[in-house]
């Protein structure tokens, strides 16, 4: 028996099944392409929530034929509105005469604690308490059928999003349980997404207050560095004064007195500036950096504690090295913590030469340049080498054990690596790989 063959009822019956699948199919291939969208702007933006808001609503928009669509996200006071997307006239009315924050009482308020959506064919036409303001702004800025869906993580409320539409057209019970599916997905990637940020800015915090901590142990350094330049321009101007003063009066000496005041004053201004820009609280940022010149500089910074400890720094920098990618000031922390850590690791020897290497080569095979650091205190211990870079683990005393691991992630973040070596007969080796351009 062929189709041809079967009853007239029945056939009916196998088409409109046949269409209902195929219906249930589009719908469902539609919900995977939305995902995967989401998905591909959380690998396009890791560490910016916008573009995947911006998925994420036109997603909704799509799915369920909506003419607007509304993102909050959960913060202490309410609802916090940090996305909007649909016809353009609509979400500009929208945008300007919106509440920003939905506090508790609100209608998206109320739908969010009772965890489950919230359908409304005609908000005109809604009942209750009117001092609801988004529902009166929704209304007069010409939106009629909402649906409100909460956004749960572990049953906790992290926001909503709300579709609406400018007819009185109620959302089908399929698209509402084909969106609280999407949402729910959608919700798993926005908040792991959210968590990687909020992460990703502790550790910012964190690797910013190390090197503060690592800046005030070389106070006494940056003061002996600004005094000298300081001290050299008093008395070169006592000097001036005095030819000054000379019958008859020496120009020549005033003027090379004052010269050497210039110089001297730009020296203190750079000392300065150096410090500034490694205390400075700054987004990572990724530019062409002259390798030698940036650890040039923090050795410069560290000069006087290497002289107060009797260590001497020798450099050994290959020629014409390119310029590597990444962000000066975090790797100048990274020199910083190397260097300030080596002539520590020397401070105990007793009579006999300290001396502190500092080497940098390129590295083709690996596609960048190579730094090392290389001190001839006590070495590392085997335990010692194997948890070196974990986080709170220290040989200091007084240390926070969380200089050396910051400064791994740095340089990871940078695509680079970093490693110890233990040196024969004695002493450690620090080396860390750059990209370059």
């Amino acid at each position: 028996m062929n189709e041809k063959d079967l009853p007239g009822g029945v056939m009916r019956h196998l088409v409109r099944s046949r269409s209902e699948l195929q219906d249930r199919v589009t719908e469902l291939i539609e919900q995977q392409t939305a995902i995967s969208e989401v998905l591909r702007a959380i690998a396009n933006s890791p560490h910016d929530l916008q573009p995947i808001f911006d998925a994420i609503l036109d997603s909704a928009t799509r799915l369920c034929r909506a003419d607007v669509v509304t993102l909050r996200l959960s913060e202490e006071s309410g609802l916090r509105l940090v996305a909007m997307r649909g016809d353009p006239l609509l979400v500009s009315h929208l945008w300007s005469s919106f509440p920003a924050l939905a506090e508790k009482g609100s209608l998206q308020s109320r739908t969010a604690t009772s965890r489950l959506p919230a359908h409304i064919p005609d908000l005109a036409a809604l009942e209750g308490d009117h001092r609801d303001h988004s529902r009166i702004a929704a209304v007069n800025a010409g939106y009629r059928a909402t649906l409100i869906v909460p956004l749960l993580k572990d049953h906790e409320i992290i926001g909503t999003i709300t579709l609406g539409r400018t007819q009185v057209q109620p959302f089908t019970d399929q698209q509402i349980s084909l969106f609280r599916d999407f949402a729910a997905q959608a919700t798993i990637a926005l908040e792991s997404t959210r968590r990687e940020r909020q992460y990703r800015e502790a550790q910012m915090a964190l690797a910013h207050a190390n090197r503060v901590a690592t800046m005030g142990q070389l106070t006494a350094s940056i003061t002996h560095e600004v005094n000298q330049p300081i001290t050299a321009a008093v008395t070169y101007a006592l000097a001036a004064r005095r030819f000054l003063s000379a019958d008859p009066p020496n120009f020549r000496e005033v003027d090379d007195a004052l010269s050497l005041i210039v110089k001297e004053g730009n020296r203190a201004g750079e000392v300065v500036e150096r410090v500034r820009a490694l205390i400075r609280k700054v987004p990572a940022r990724k530019d062409a950096v002259a390798i030698d010149d940036a650890i040039l500089e923090t050795i410069a910074l560290t000069r006087t504690e290497a002289v107060n400890n009797r260590v001497s720094v020798r450099t050994q920098f290959a020629e014409g090295l390119p310029c590597v990618q990444g962000d000066r000031v975090q790797l100048q922390q990274v020199m910083l913590n190397l260097i300030v850590n080596a002539i520590q690791a020397m401070s105990g020897i007793g009579e006999g030469a300290r001396e502190l290497k500092i080497s940098i080569d390129a590295v083709p095979s690996e596609g960048g340049v190579r730094v090392g650091v290389r001190d001839i205190g006590p070495g590392l211990s085997p335990e010692s080498l194997s948890r070196l870079f974990e986080p709170f683990y220290t040989t200091k005393p007084e240390g926070m054990g969380m200089g050396l691991s910051i400064c791994r992630s740095i340089i990871e973040a940078h695509g680079g690596r970093l490693w110890a070596i233990p040196c024969e007969p004695q002493g450690a080796l620090f080396q860390f790989t750059i990209p370059t351009d």
